[in-house]
C-alpha cells in the first residue's frame, strides 16, 4: 500500500513587540530576560539579532548568556558603521531572533532603509521576532508627541506594522520611578540628566505618553483578541461602547473633546469626534471659526480620536443618522446658553437628537458664554 503523506501546515512566523512610554521604562532588559528564559528553560533557539545597550550594565550583563550574531561593517562617508546582518541571521535561521530599537534607520548601502523593513524579511524567512519601540516612534502618533514634547522626532514606523503583532507587551512604570531612574544616571549621561528632566522626561509629558501606550496596547490587545474568536467560530465578546463627541467652531469645545476623551479612556473604546459643516463652506466667512476647528480637530486626534466631518444642511439629520449607522452608545454634546424663546425659534439640536435615538448616554456639558470684547 503506497505511502500517504501528509502536508503539514507552515505557522506563520510571530511578532512580539515591546513597547514603552519613554527610554529608560526597561523594555530592552525585559526583552532579553524573556529570551533568556526561553532558551534556559525551554530550551528554545534564541540568538540576538542586535540590542542597544546604551551602556546600561545589567542588560550588558544578561545578553553574555545569549547567542549574539555580528554585525554587518558598512563602509560611510569614511567610517566603518555596523548594522543589523539580516542575511547572516537568515542563513542561521533560529526559532526566534531580539532585534532592539525597531524605528532606527539603516546606514546608507544597509539591504533594506529601515530596520522595522529588516523584521519583516526575517519575519518573511520563517524566523520569530522580538523587538522593542517607544510610543512616540508610531506613525500616527508623531505629531501629537512632536508638540507635547517640543521636540521633533524624526524616525517612525507605520502603525500597520504593529497590527501586524501576535503580542503587544507594554512595559510600564510610574512617572515618578522613571524620573528617579534618570536622575540615578540609569537612562542617560549624568550631564544630560536635567535638561532631558526639563524637557522631554517633564511629568506632563510623560503622563501623556503614558497614556498613549496603554491605550495603544489595549487596543492591539481587543483586536487580536475579536480576531481570534471570529477565527474560531467562538461568539463575540460585547460589543465595546462607542463613544461621540459633537464639537462646533464654538470657543470652549476643547472640554467637551477633553471629557470625550476620558469617557472613552474609561471603557477602553474607540471614540469619535464630529462636526457638521455645510455644503460650501468653506471657512472664508470666518477664518477664526475655521482656525478653532483645525485646532479642535488636531487635539482630538492627539487624543485618540476618529475625527469625522459630516456635510449636511441640516446639523441635527446628520448627527442623528451618522450615530444611528454606527451604533454609538454615548454621546457627548456642548450646551450654549440660550433663552427659551430662542430655543422655541430656532430649535435645539440637542432636544432633536434625543427625541429620535433611543439606548444612547447622552452627557450635555454646559458652555461659557464667550465674554463681550470691550472697545
Amino acid at each position: 500500500m503506497p505511502e500517504i503523506k501528509l502536508e503539514q501546515k507552515i505557522e506563520p512566523a510571530k511578532l512580539r513587540i515591546y513597547i514603552g512610554a519613554a527610554p529608560g521604562v526597561g523594555k530592552t532588559y525585559d526583552m532579553i530576560n524573556d529570551a533568556y528564559r526561553m532558551v534556559h528553560q525551554q530550551a528554545v533557539d534564541v540568538v540576538i539579532g542586535l540590542v542597544e545597550t546604551h551602556g546600561r550594565a545589567e542588560t550588558e550583563a544578561r545578553i553574555r548568556d545569549l547567542e549574539i550574531i555580528p554585525q554587518r561593517v558598512i563602509p560611510y562617508r569614511g567610517v566603518n558603521l555596523k548594522e543589523m546582518d539580516v542575511d547572516a541571521i537568515i542563513a542561521r535561521h533560529p526559532n526566534t531572533v531580539v532585534v532592539d530599537e525597531l524605528a532606527h534607520t539603516n546606514v546608507p548601502g544597509s539591504k533594506n532603509r529601515k530596520r522595522y523593513e529588516d523584521v519583516l524579511e526575517l519575519l518573511d524567512a520563517g524566523i520569530n521576532v522580538m523587538t522593542a519601540v517607544n510610543i512616540q516612534h508610531l506613525e500616527t502618533l508623531n505629531d501629537a508627541v512632536n508638540r507635547s514634547a517640543s521636540t521633533t522626532i524624526r524616525e517612525t514606523v507605520p502603525d500597520s506594522f504593529l497590527k501586524r503583532a501576535d503580542e503587544v507587551v507594554n512595559v510600564d512604570v510610574t512617572v515618578d520611578e522613571l524620573r528617579t531612574r534618570l536622575r540615578e544616571g540609569k537612562i542617560y549621561a549624568k550631564e544630560k540628566v536635567e535638561q532631558s528632566l526639563a524637557n522631554f522626561f517633564r511629568k506632563g509629558n510623560l503622563n501623556l505618553l503614558r497614556e498613549l501606550a496603554l491605550r495603544t496596547t489595549a487596543e492591539q490587545v481587543s483586536a487580536r483578541a475579536s480576531e481570534y474568536r471570529r477565527t474560531q467560530g467562538l461568539e463575540q465578546a460585547h460589543v465595546p461602547e462607542k463613544v461621540m463627541v459633537c464639537f462646533s467652531a464654538r470657543p470652549g469645545s476643547e472640554r467637551l473633546i477633553r471629557i470625550g476623551a476620558r469617557i472613552a479612556g474609561r471603557l477602553a473604546s474607540n471614540w469619535y469626534a464630529v462636526y457638521v459643516t455645510r455644503p460650501n463652506d468653506k471657512g472664508h466667512d470666518d477664518p477664526e471659526a475655521f482656525h478653532r476647528i483645525e485646532e479642535y480637530q488636531k487635539m482630538a486626534k492627539d487624543l485618540g480620536a476618529t475625527v469625522i466631518n459630516l456635510v449636511d444642511r441640516n446639523v441635527s439629520d446628520a448627527l442623528i443618522r451618522f450615530a444611528q449607522q454606527e451604533n454609538i452608545s454615548h454621546v457627548v454634546f456642548g450646551q450654549p446658553i440660550r433663552s427659551r424663546w430662542n430655543i422655541l425659534l430656532y430649535g435645539s439640536v440637542l432636544n432633536r437628537f434625543l427625541s429620535e435615538v433611543r439606548d444612547v448616554t447622552v452627557q450635555v456639558v454646559p458652555m461659557q458664554k464667550p465674554l463681550r470684547r470691550s472697545h
